[in-house]
């Protein structure tokens, strides 16, 4: 169907400079919006293009004799902290609210609607934005052979997309996922470089397979990414879980030392600290892999570090990209606890910290992001409601449009996660980045364990694989009864 004027939305664009003018015009012809004026903090602009320009902070009566729904946010080249004072003003009114990117992301320079986004939740994180060393960036990547692994995940394509930034001489993306292999690969070369990258259906488990690659291709350095994430599944699937997240991470770092790789950088998780669920517990397993590798061997060619940190927004294993799809669809959105706070970072943050810090490494030291401050969860979906143009039904607003209901803890969930076993925290070159060093377990004796441990995830003794981690690692401290699928079904069958 056709749209008409009776369908349009009626827009005001805050913002009546280049930005905003430019994103007007592209507007003109559009069948979905009618601008009907600007917004500015300027009281000296009194019109552009032929439109109105009003001043910002008269906005109440403005909205209803205007009929307004929407307003795009083009200031591309403010800061985040000036940019949430004018969200969290607008957020004062039934409004939704949509952004340009910043001035670097936006094409040639030039507005057009295609460059409108919805209103990402991590413009409220009130982060101050740090800006990475660049000496860090290309120091193992810049004209060198780069390989990531889980390269169609949201860490591992990230990841891509940065390091194609810094012009490494080829890019190889490892991934056992067909299609996310293909849309990573897509993206990457519509960017049009002259960098080769190569797309590898691989399993990062295989090791001679591994040997292989890393050879063929003369591997300079590896960021290993590619592991299940998801609590909750990976504690309804214990025995697949651990074997992916602990052996992959023992055949690509043994893989590096036979094939004398330069650079190994292994993604871990905040989750991986005091763990209370397999995921955690795994990742931490995989910690002690590379620490136990790494010292195995003091004339090591490679040079391996562990980077860990917390929640990512709008990663796969997020829950913002959920909560999202509940609100839209008229919730109620759903929260396992009314205190639960994470650590948030966003994903380009996570992945130029991921990049520096490796770059810092000497002795497979585990090095911490700097988080900033837990967030409630609670108050997050608060936001995204309102920055969704809705508001919260409460017992106080019985008339709102969006119901927050409690579910309770999943198992293996905690109410706050950590970033540190210890409190030794060293600083680095970095303000974002610190230097911890973990204690960890000789290899000779690791081996042997990983050894015992490999022949109860081929049996698929779930509740063994469990016992095994506790025994192995002290700090985990399993908060629930196994869910495991598998383990569940057999003794259901047995009674």
């Amino acid at each position: 169907m056709a749209f008409n004027l009776v369908n349009k939305k009626n827009v005001l664009i805050y913002g009546a400079g280049e930005a905003g003018k430019q994103l007007a015009n592209s507007l003109k012809k559009n069948p979905q919006f009618k601008v009907v004026g600007f917004l500015d903090d300027d009281k000296k602009k009194k019109s552009a293009l032929g439109h109105t320009v009003f001043y910002s902070f008269n906005l109440k009566q403005l909205i209803s004799n205007k009929n307004i729904s929407l307003v795009f946010l083009a200031i591309p080249s403010i800061n985040r902290s000036r940019r949430n004072q004018i969200i969290k003003r607008l957020n004062k009114y039934k409004l939704i609210v949509k952004t340009l990117p910043s001035i670097s992301e936006i094409i040639d320079g030039r507005v057009t609607v295609s460059d409108i986004k919805d209103l990402n939740i991590d413009d409220l994180l009130n982060r101050k934005q740090v800006e990475p060393d660049i000496n860090l960036l290309n120091k193992n990547i810049y004209k060198k052979i780069i390989l990531v692994t889980g390269a169609g995940g949201s860490i591992g394509s990230e990841l891509c997309r940065q390091i194609i930034k810094l012009k490494p001489k080829k890019l190889l993306l490892l991934e056992l996922n067909e299609f996310a292999l293909y849309k990573i690969h897509e993206e990457l070369i519509s960017y049009n470089t002259n960098i080769k990258i190569i797309p590898l259906l691989a399993n990062s488990q295989d090791q001679v397979k591994l040997e292989l690659i890393f050879e063929t291709f003369n591997v300079d350095t590896i960021y290993h990414s590619a592991a299940y994430k998801h609590v909750p599944l990976v504690e309804e699937n214990i025995c697949t879980g651990v074997k992916n997240n602990i052996f992959s991470t023992l055949a690509i770092a043994k893989a590096c030392v036979i094939k004398k790789v330069s650079n190994f950088v292994l993604i871990s998780s905040d989750k991986a600290v005091r763990p209370t669920n397999i995921m955690g517990a795994s990742k931490r397993l995989a910690e002690l892999c590379v620490q136990g590798i790494s010292n195995n061997n003091k004339n090591l060619s490679t040079n391996f570090s562990i980077v860990r940190f917390g929640n990512v927004l709008e990663s796969s294993g997020s829950v913002i990209p959920k909560f999202k799809k509940q609100i839209n669809e008229g919730g109620p959105v759903t929260l396992t606890h009314r205190d639960v706070t994470r650590y948030f970072m966003t994903i380009t943050e996570a992945a130029q910290l991921v990049i520096q810090a490796g770059a810092m490494s000497k002795h497979s030291e585990v090095f911490v992001l700097d988080m900033g401050q837990r967030i409630k969860i609670l108050d997050l979906i608060n936001k995204m409601i309102t920055l969704l143009g809705f508001k919260v039904k409460n017992i106080k607003n019985p008339d709102g449009d969006i119901e927050i209901k409690i579910i309770g803890l999943r198992p293996g969930e905690k109410l706050y996660e950590e970033l540190l076993i210890g409190d030794n925290p060293q600083k680095t070159k970095h303000p974002r980045i610190k230097k911890i060093s973990d204690p960890f377990i000789p290899f000779e004796k690791l081996n042997l364990k990983l050894k015992f441990l490999e022949e109860l995830i081929n049996q698929n003794k779930a509740k063994d694989v469990k016992k095994f981690l506790k025994k192995l690692l002290k700090s985990y401290n399993p908060n629930s009864e196994i869910v495991d699928h598998i383990f569940v079904e057999q003794i259901l069958s047995s009674k």
